[in-house]
């Protein structure tokens, strides 16, 4: 028959087993060079290579217009158009004119039509990196003098602000593009509505 253990012998043994675990699971004390120590709790350094930067380009005049208001919260970026983007969209028309934000000789908007025409101006504008579609009634005639161009979940506003900046078969004009995103968000850039051919 197998003794039984007295209760004090069975306290002393729970004991140890609880010491030598909480022996085994303690950390390890503390290293006693302080630069390591402060290293430690900097936070986490920046990476050695440079962090991707994004692939769409942003209007060169980005920080000098007023940022994008309204809407769901994210920023409306207009990027320029390549000549690629441009050849690529095909435009109609006999005449063309073309935004580009104060500081750029890329386009943000690029739209062409018929001298005297009731067709629509045709136009594309880069969102990001895609080129949209937008449009225009009045042809090229109305177009010059600064319209409201509308395409798919937006309206672009083009309003002429000055007199032209020189003399020529083209003469660039002072405008202002606003773009009206469906969500109700909004943005403006300040540049320059170049039209002829």
């Amino acid at each position: 028959m197998t003794p039984t253990p007295h209760p004090r012998q069975l306290l002393s043994a729970a004991t140890l087993a609880a010491l030598l675990l909480a022996g085994c699971s303690a950390s390890p004390p503390a290293a006693s060079n302080n630069a390591t120590e402060v290293r430690q709790l900097e936070p986490a350094e920046a990476p050695a290579e440079p962090l991707p930067t994004p692939s769409v380009p942003v209007a060169d005049n980005a920080t000098a217009d007023a940022p994008t208001v309204g809407g769901d919260g994210s920023q409306i970026v207009l990027a320029p158009l390549s000549h690629a983007d441009i050849e690529s969209a095909a435009l109609a028309g006999e005449l063309a004119c073309s935004f580009s934000a104060t500081g750029s000789d890329s386009p943000l908007l690029l739209a062409r039509g018929d001298v005297a025409s009731t067709e629509r101006a045709q136009g594309v504008v880069k969102v990001l990196d895609s080129v949209e579609p937008v449009s225009a009634p009045g042809g090229f005639d109305a177009m010059s003098k600064g319209t409201r161009f509308a395409g798919k979940g937006k309206t672009i506003t083009l309003r002429v602000t000055g007199p032209a900046t020189d003399r020529g078969e083209s003469p660039a004009r002072p405008a202002t593009l606003t773009y009206d995103r469906a969500d109700g968000a909004q943005r403006s850039f300040s540049g320059l509505w170049v039209c002829g051919p």
